[in-house]
């Protein structure tokens, strides 16, 4: 299996200089933002962290890919890096901490491009977790300082925490009633939405989550270290990896009902 401890303390110093450039900006009151044309809004800090993220690999990767949410794809061949600036954007210029830069390696093979490293640093909670393929998931503020991560081992939905982000997508492509009727099932449900959620079903926290409508960028990091802490990431539709559109995570012992539930169809 390749090694790639390399590419890992890379995206370790790409999440450095994104923290430094997102927290200086935070709470700031001149902070800019648009909206982009799908309505979603984006912040000068946004377009900042991706710019510097990507300064950082045209030195260190020239010959690797670049896939940005503010700035599209870069470059082709069979590595690609995927880099979400900040995952939470709604969060990050209301002051809310819980965000996050989420950066991924991404290689081609037999099953199209898969996740082989992740970070997802989140500076206002003082957290950062990462995995690479074949090696683990962890958490902490530096790979010598770190502990590694591991899915639950609840068995049964009615035991089960699930997190989620919100329930308009849900409606919108009519699982809204399945969806409701998995909180109904559920121990305990909370809303805390974008990465978060992940990197709790990674540590053991939280049993189940998903997502209706994401973007690659929303996904790639998240599913390297969910799968590396021995979990499950999924489509809705049981594809493998962070391709297809939408989200569903676990320990892997819910994940079919966990799927049966929000594929229920009225």
């Amino acid at each position: 299996m390749p090694d790639y401890h390399d590419d890992l303390r890379l995206a370790h110093v790409l999440a450095d200089a994104a923290d430094a450039a997102t927290m200086d900006r935070f709470k700031a009151l001149d902070l800019k933002v648009e909206t982009k044309p799908d309505m979603t809004p984006v912040s000068e800090a946004d377009k900042h962290a991706e710019e510097l993220i990507r300064g950082h690999l045209h030195r260190a990767r020239p010959r690797d890919a670049i896939l940005g949410e503010e700035f599209g794809v870069e470059g082709t061949g069979p590595r690609r890096w995927v880099v979400d600036p900040i995952d939470g954007t709604k969060n990050y210029v209301r002051g809310v901490p819980v965000w996050a830069t989420l950066i991924s390696l991404m290689e081609a093979g037999e099953d199209g491009f898969q996740p082989v490293v992740g970070v997802v640093s989140a500076p206002a909670l003082n957290r950062r977790w990462w995995a690479a393929k074949g090696a683990g998931a962890f958490s902490g503020r530096s790979l010598t300082s770190a502990t590694r991560l591991r899915v639950s081992k609840v068995e049964r939905i009615a035991d089960a925490s699930f997190a989620y982000a919100s329930l308009t997508g849900w409606e919108e492509q009519g699982r809204l009633d399945g969806f409701l009727d998995l909180t109904r099932a559920c121990w305990r449900t909370r809303g805390y939405g974008d990465f978060w959620p992940y990197m709790m079903v990674a540590e053991g926290s939280v049993d189940i989550c998903a997502e209706p409508e994401l973007s690659l960028w929303d996904m790639a990091a998240n599913a390297i270290i969910v799968q590396e802490a021995g979990g499950r990431f999924t489509s809705l539709d049981d594809v493998p990896g962070p391709g297809g559109g939408n989200a569903a995570a676990s320990n892997g012992l819910l994940h079919t009902e966990l799927l049966g539930y929000l594929n229920q169809r009225y």
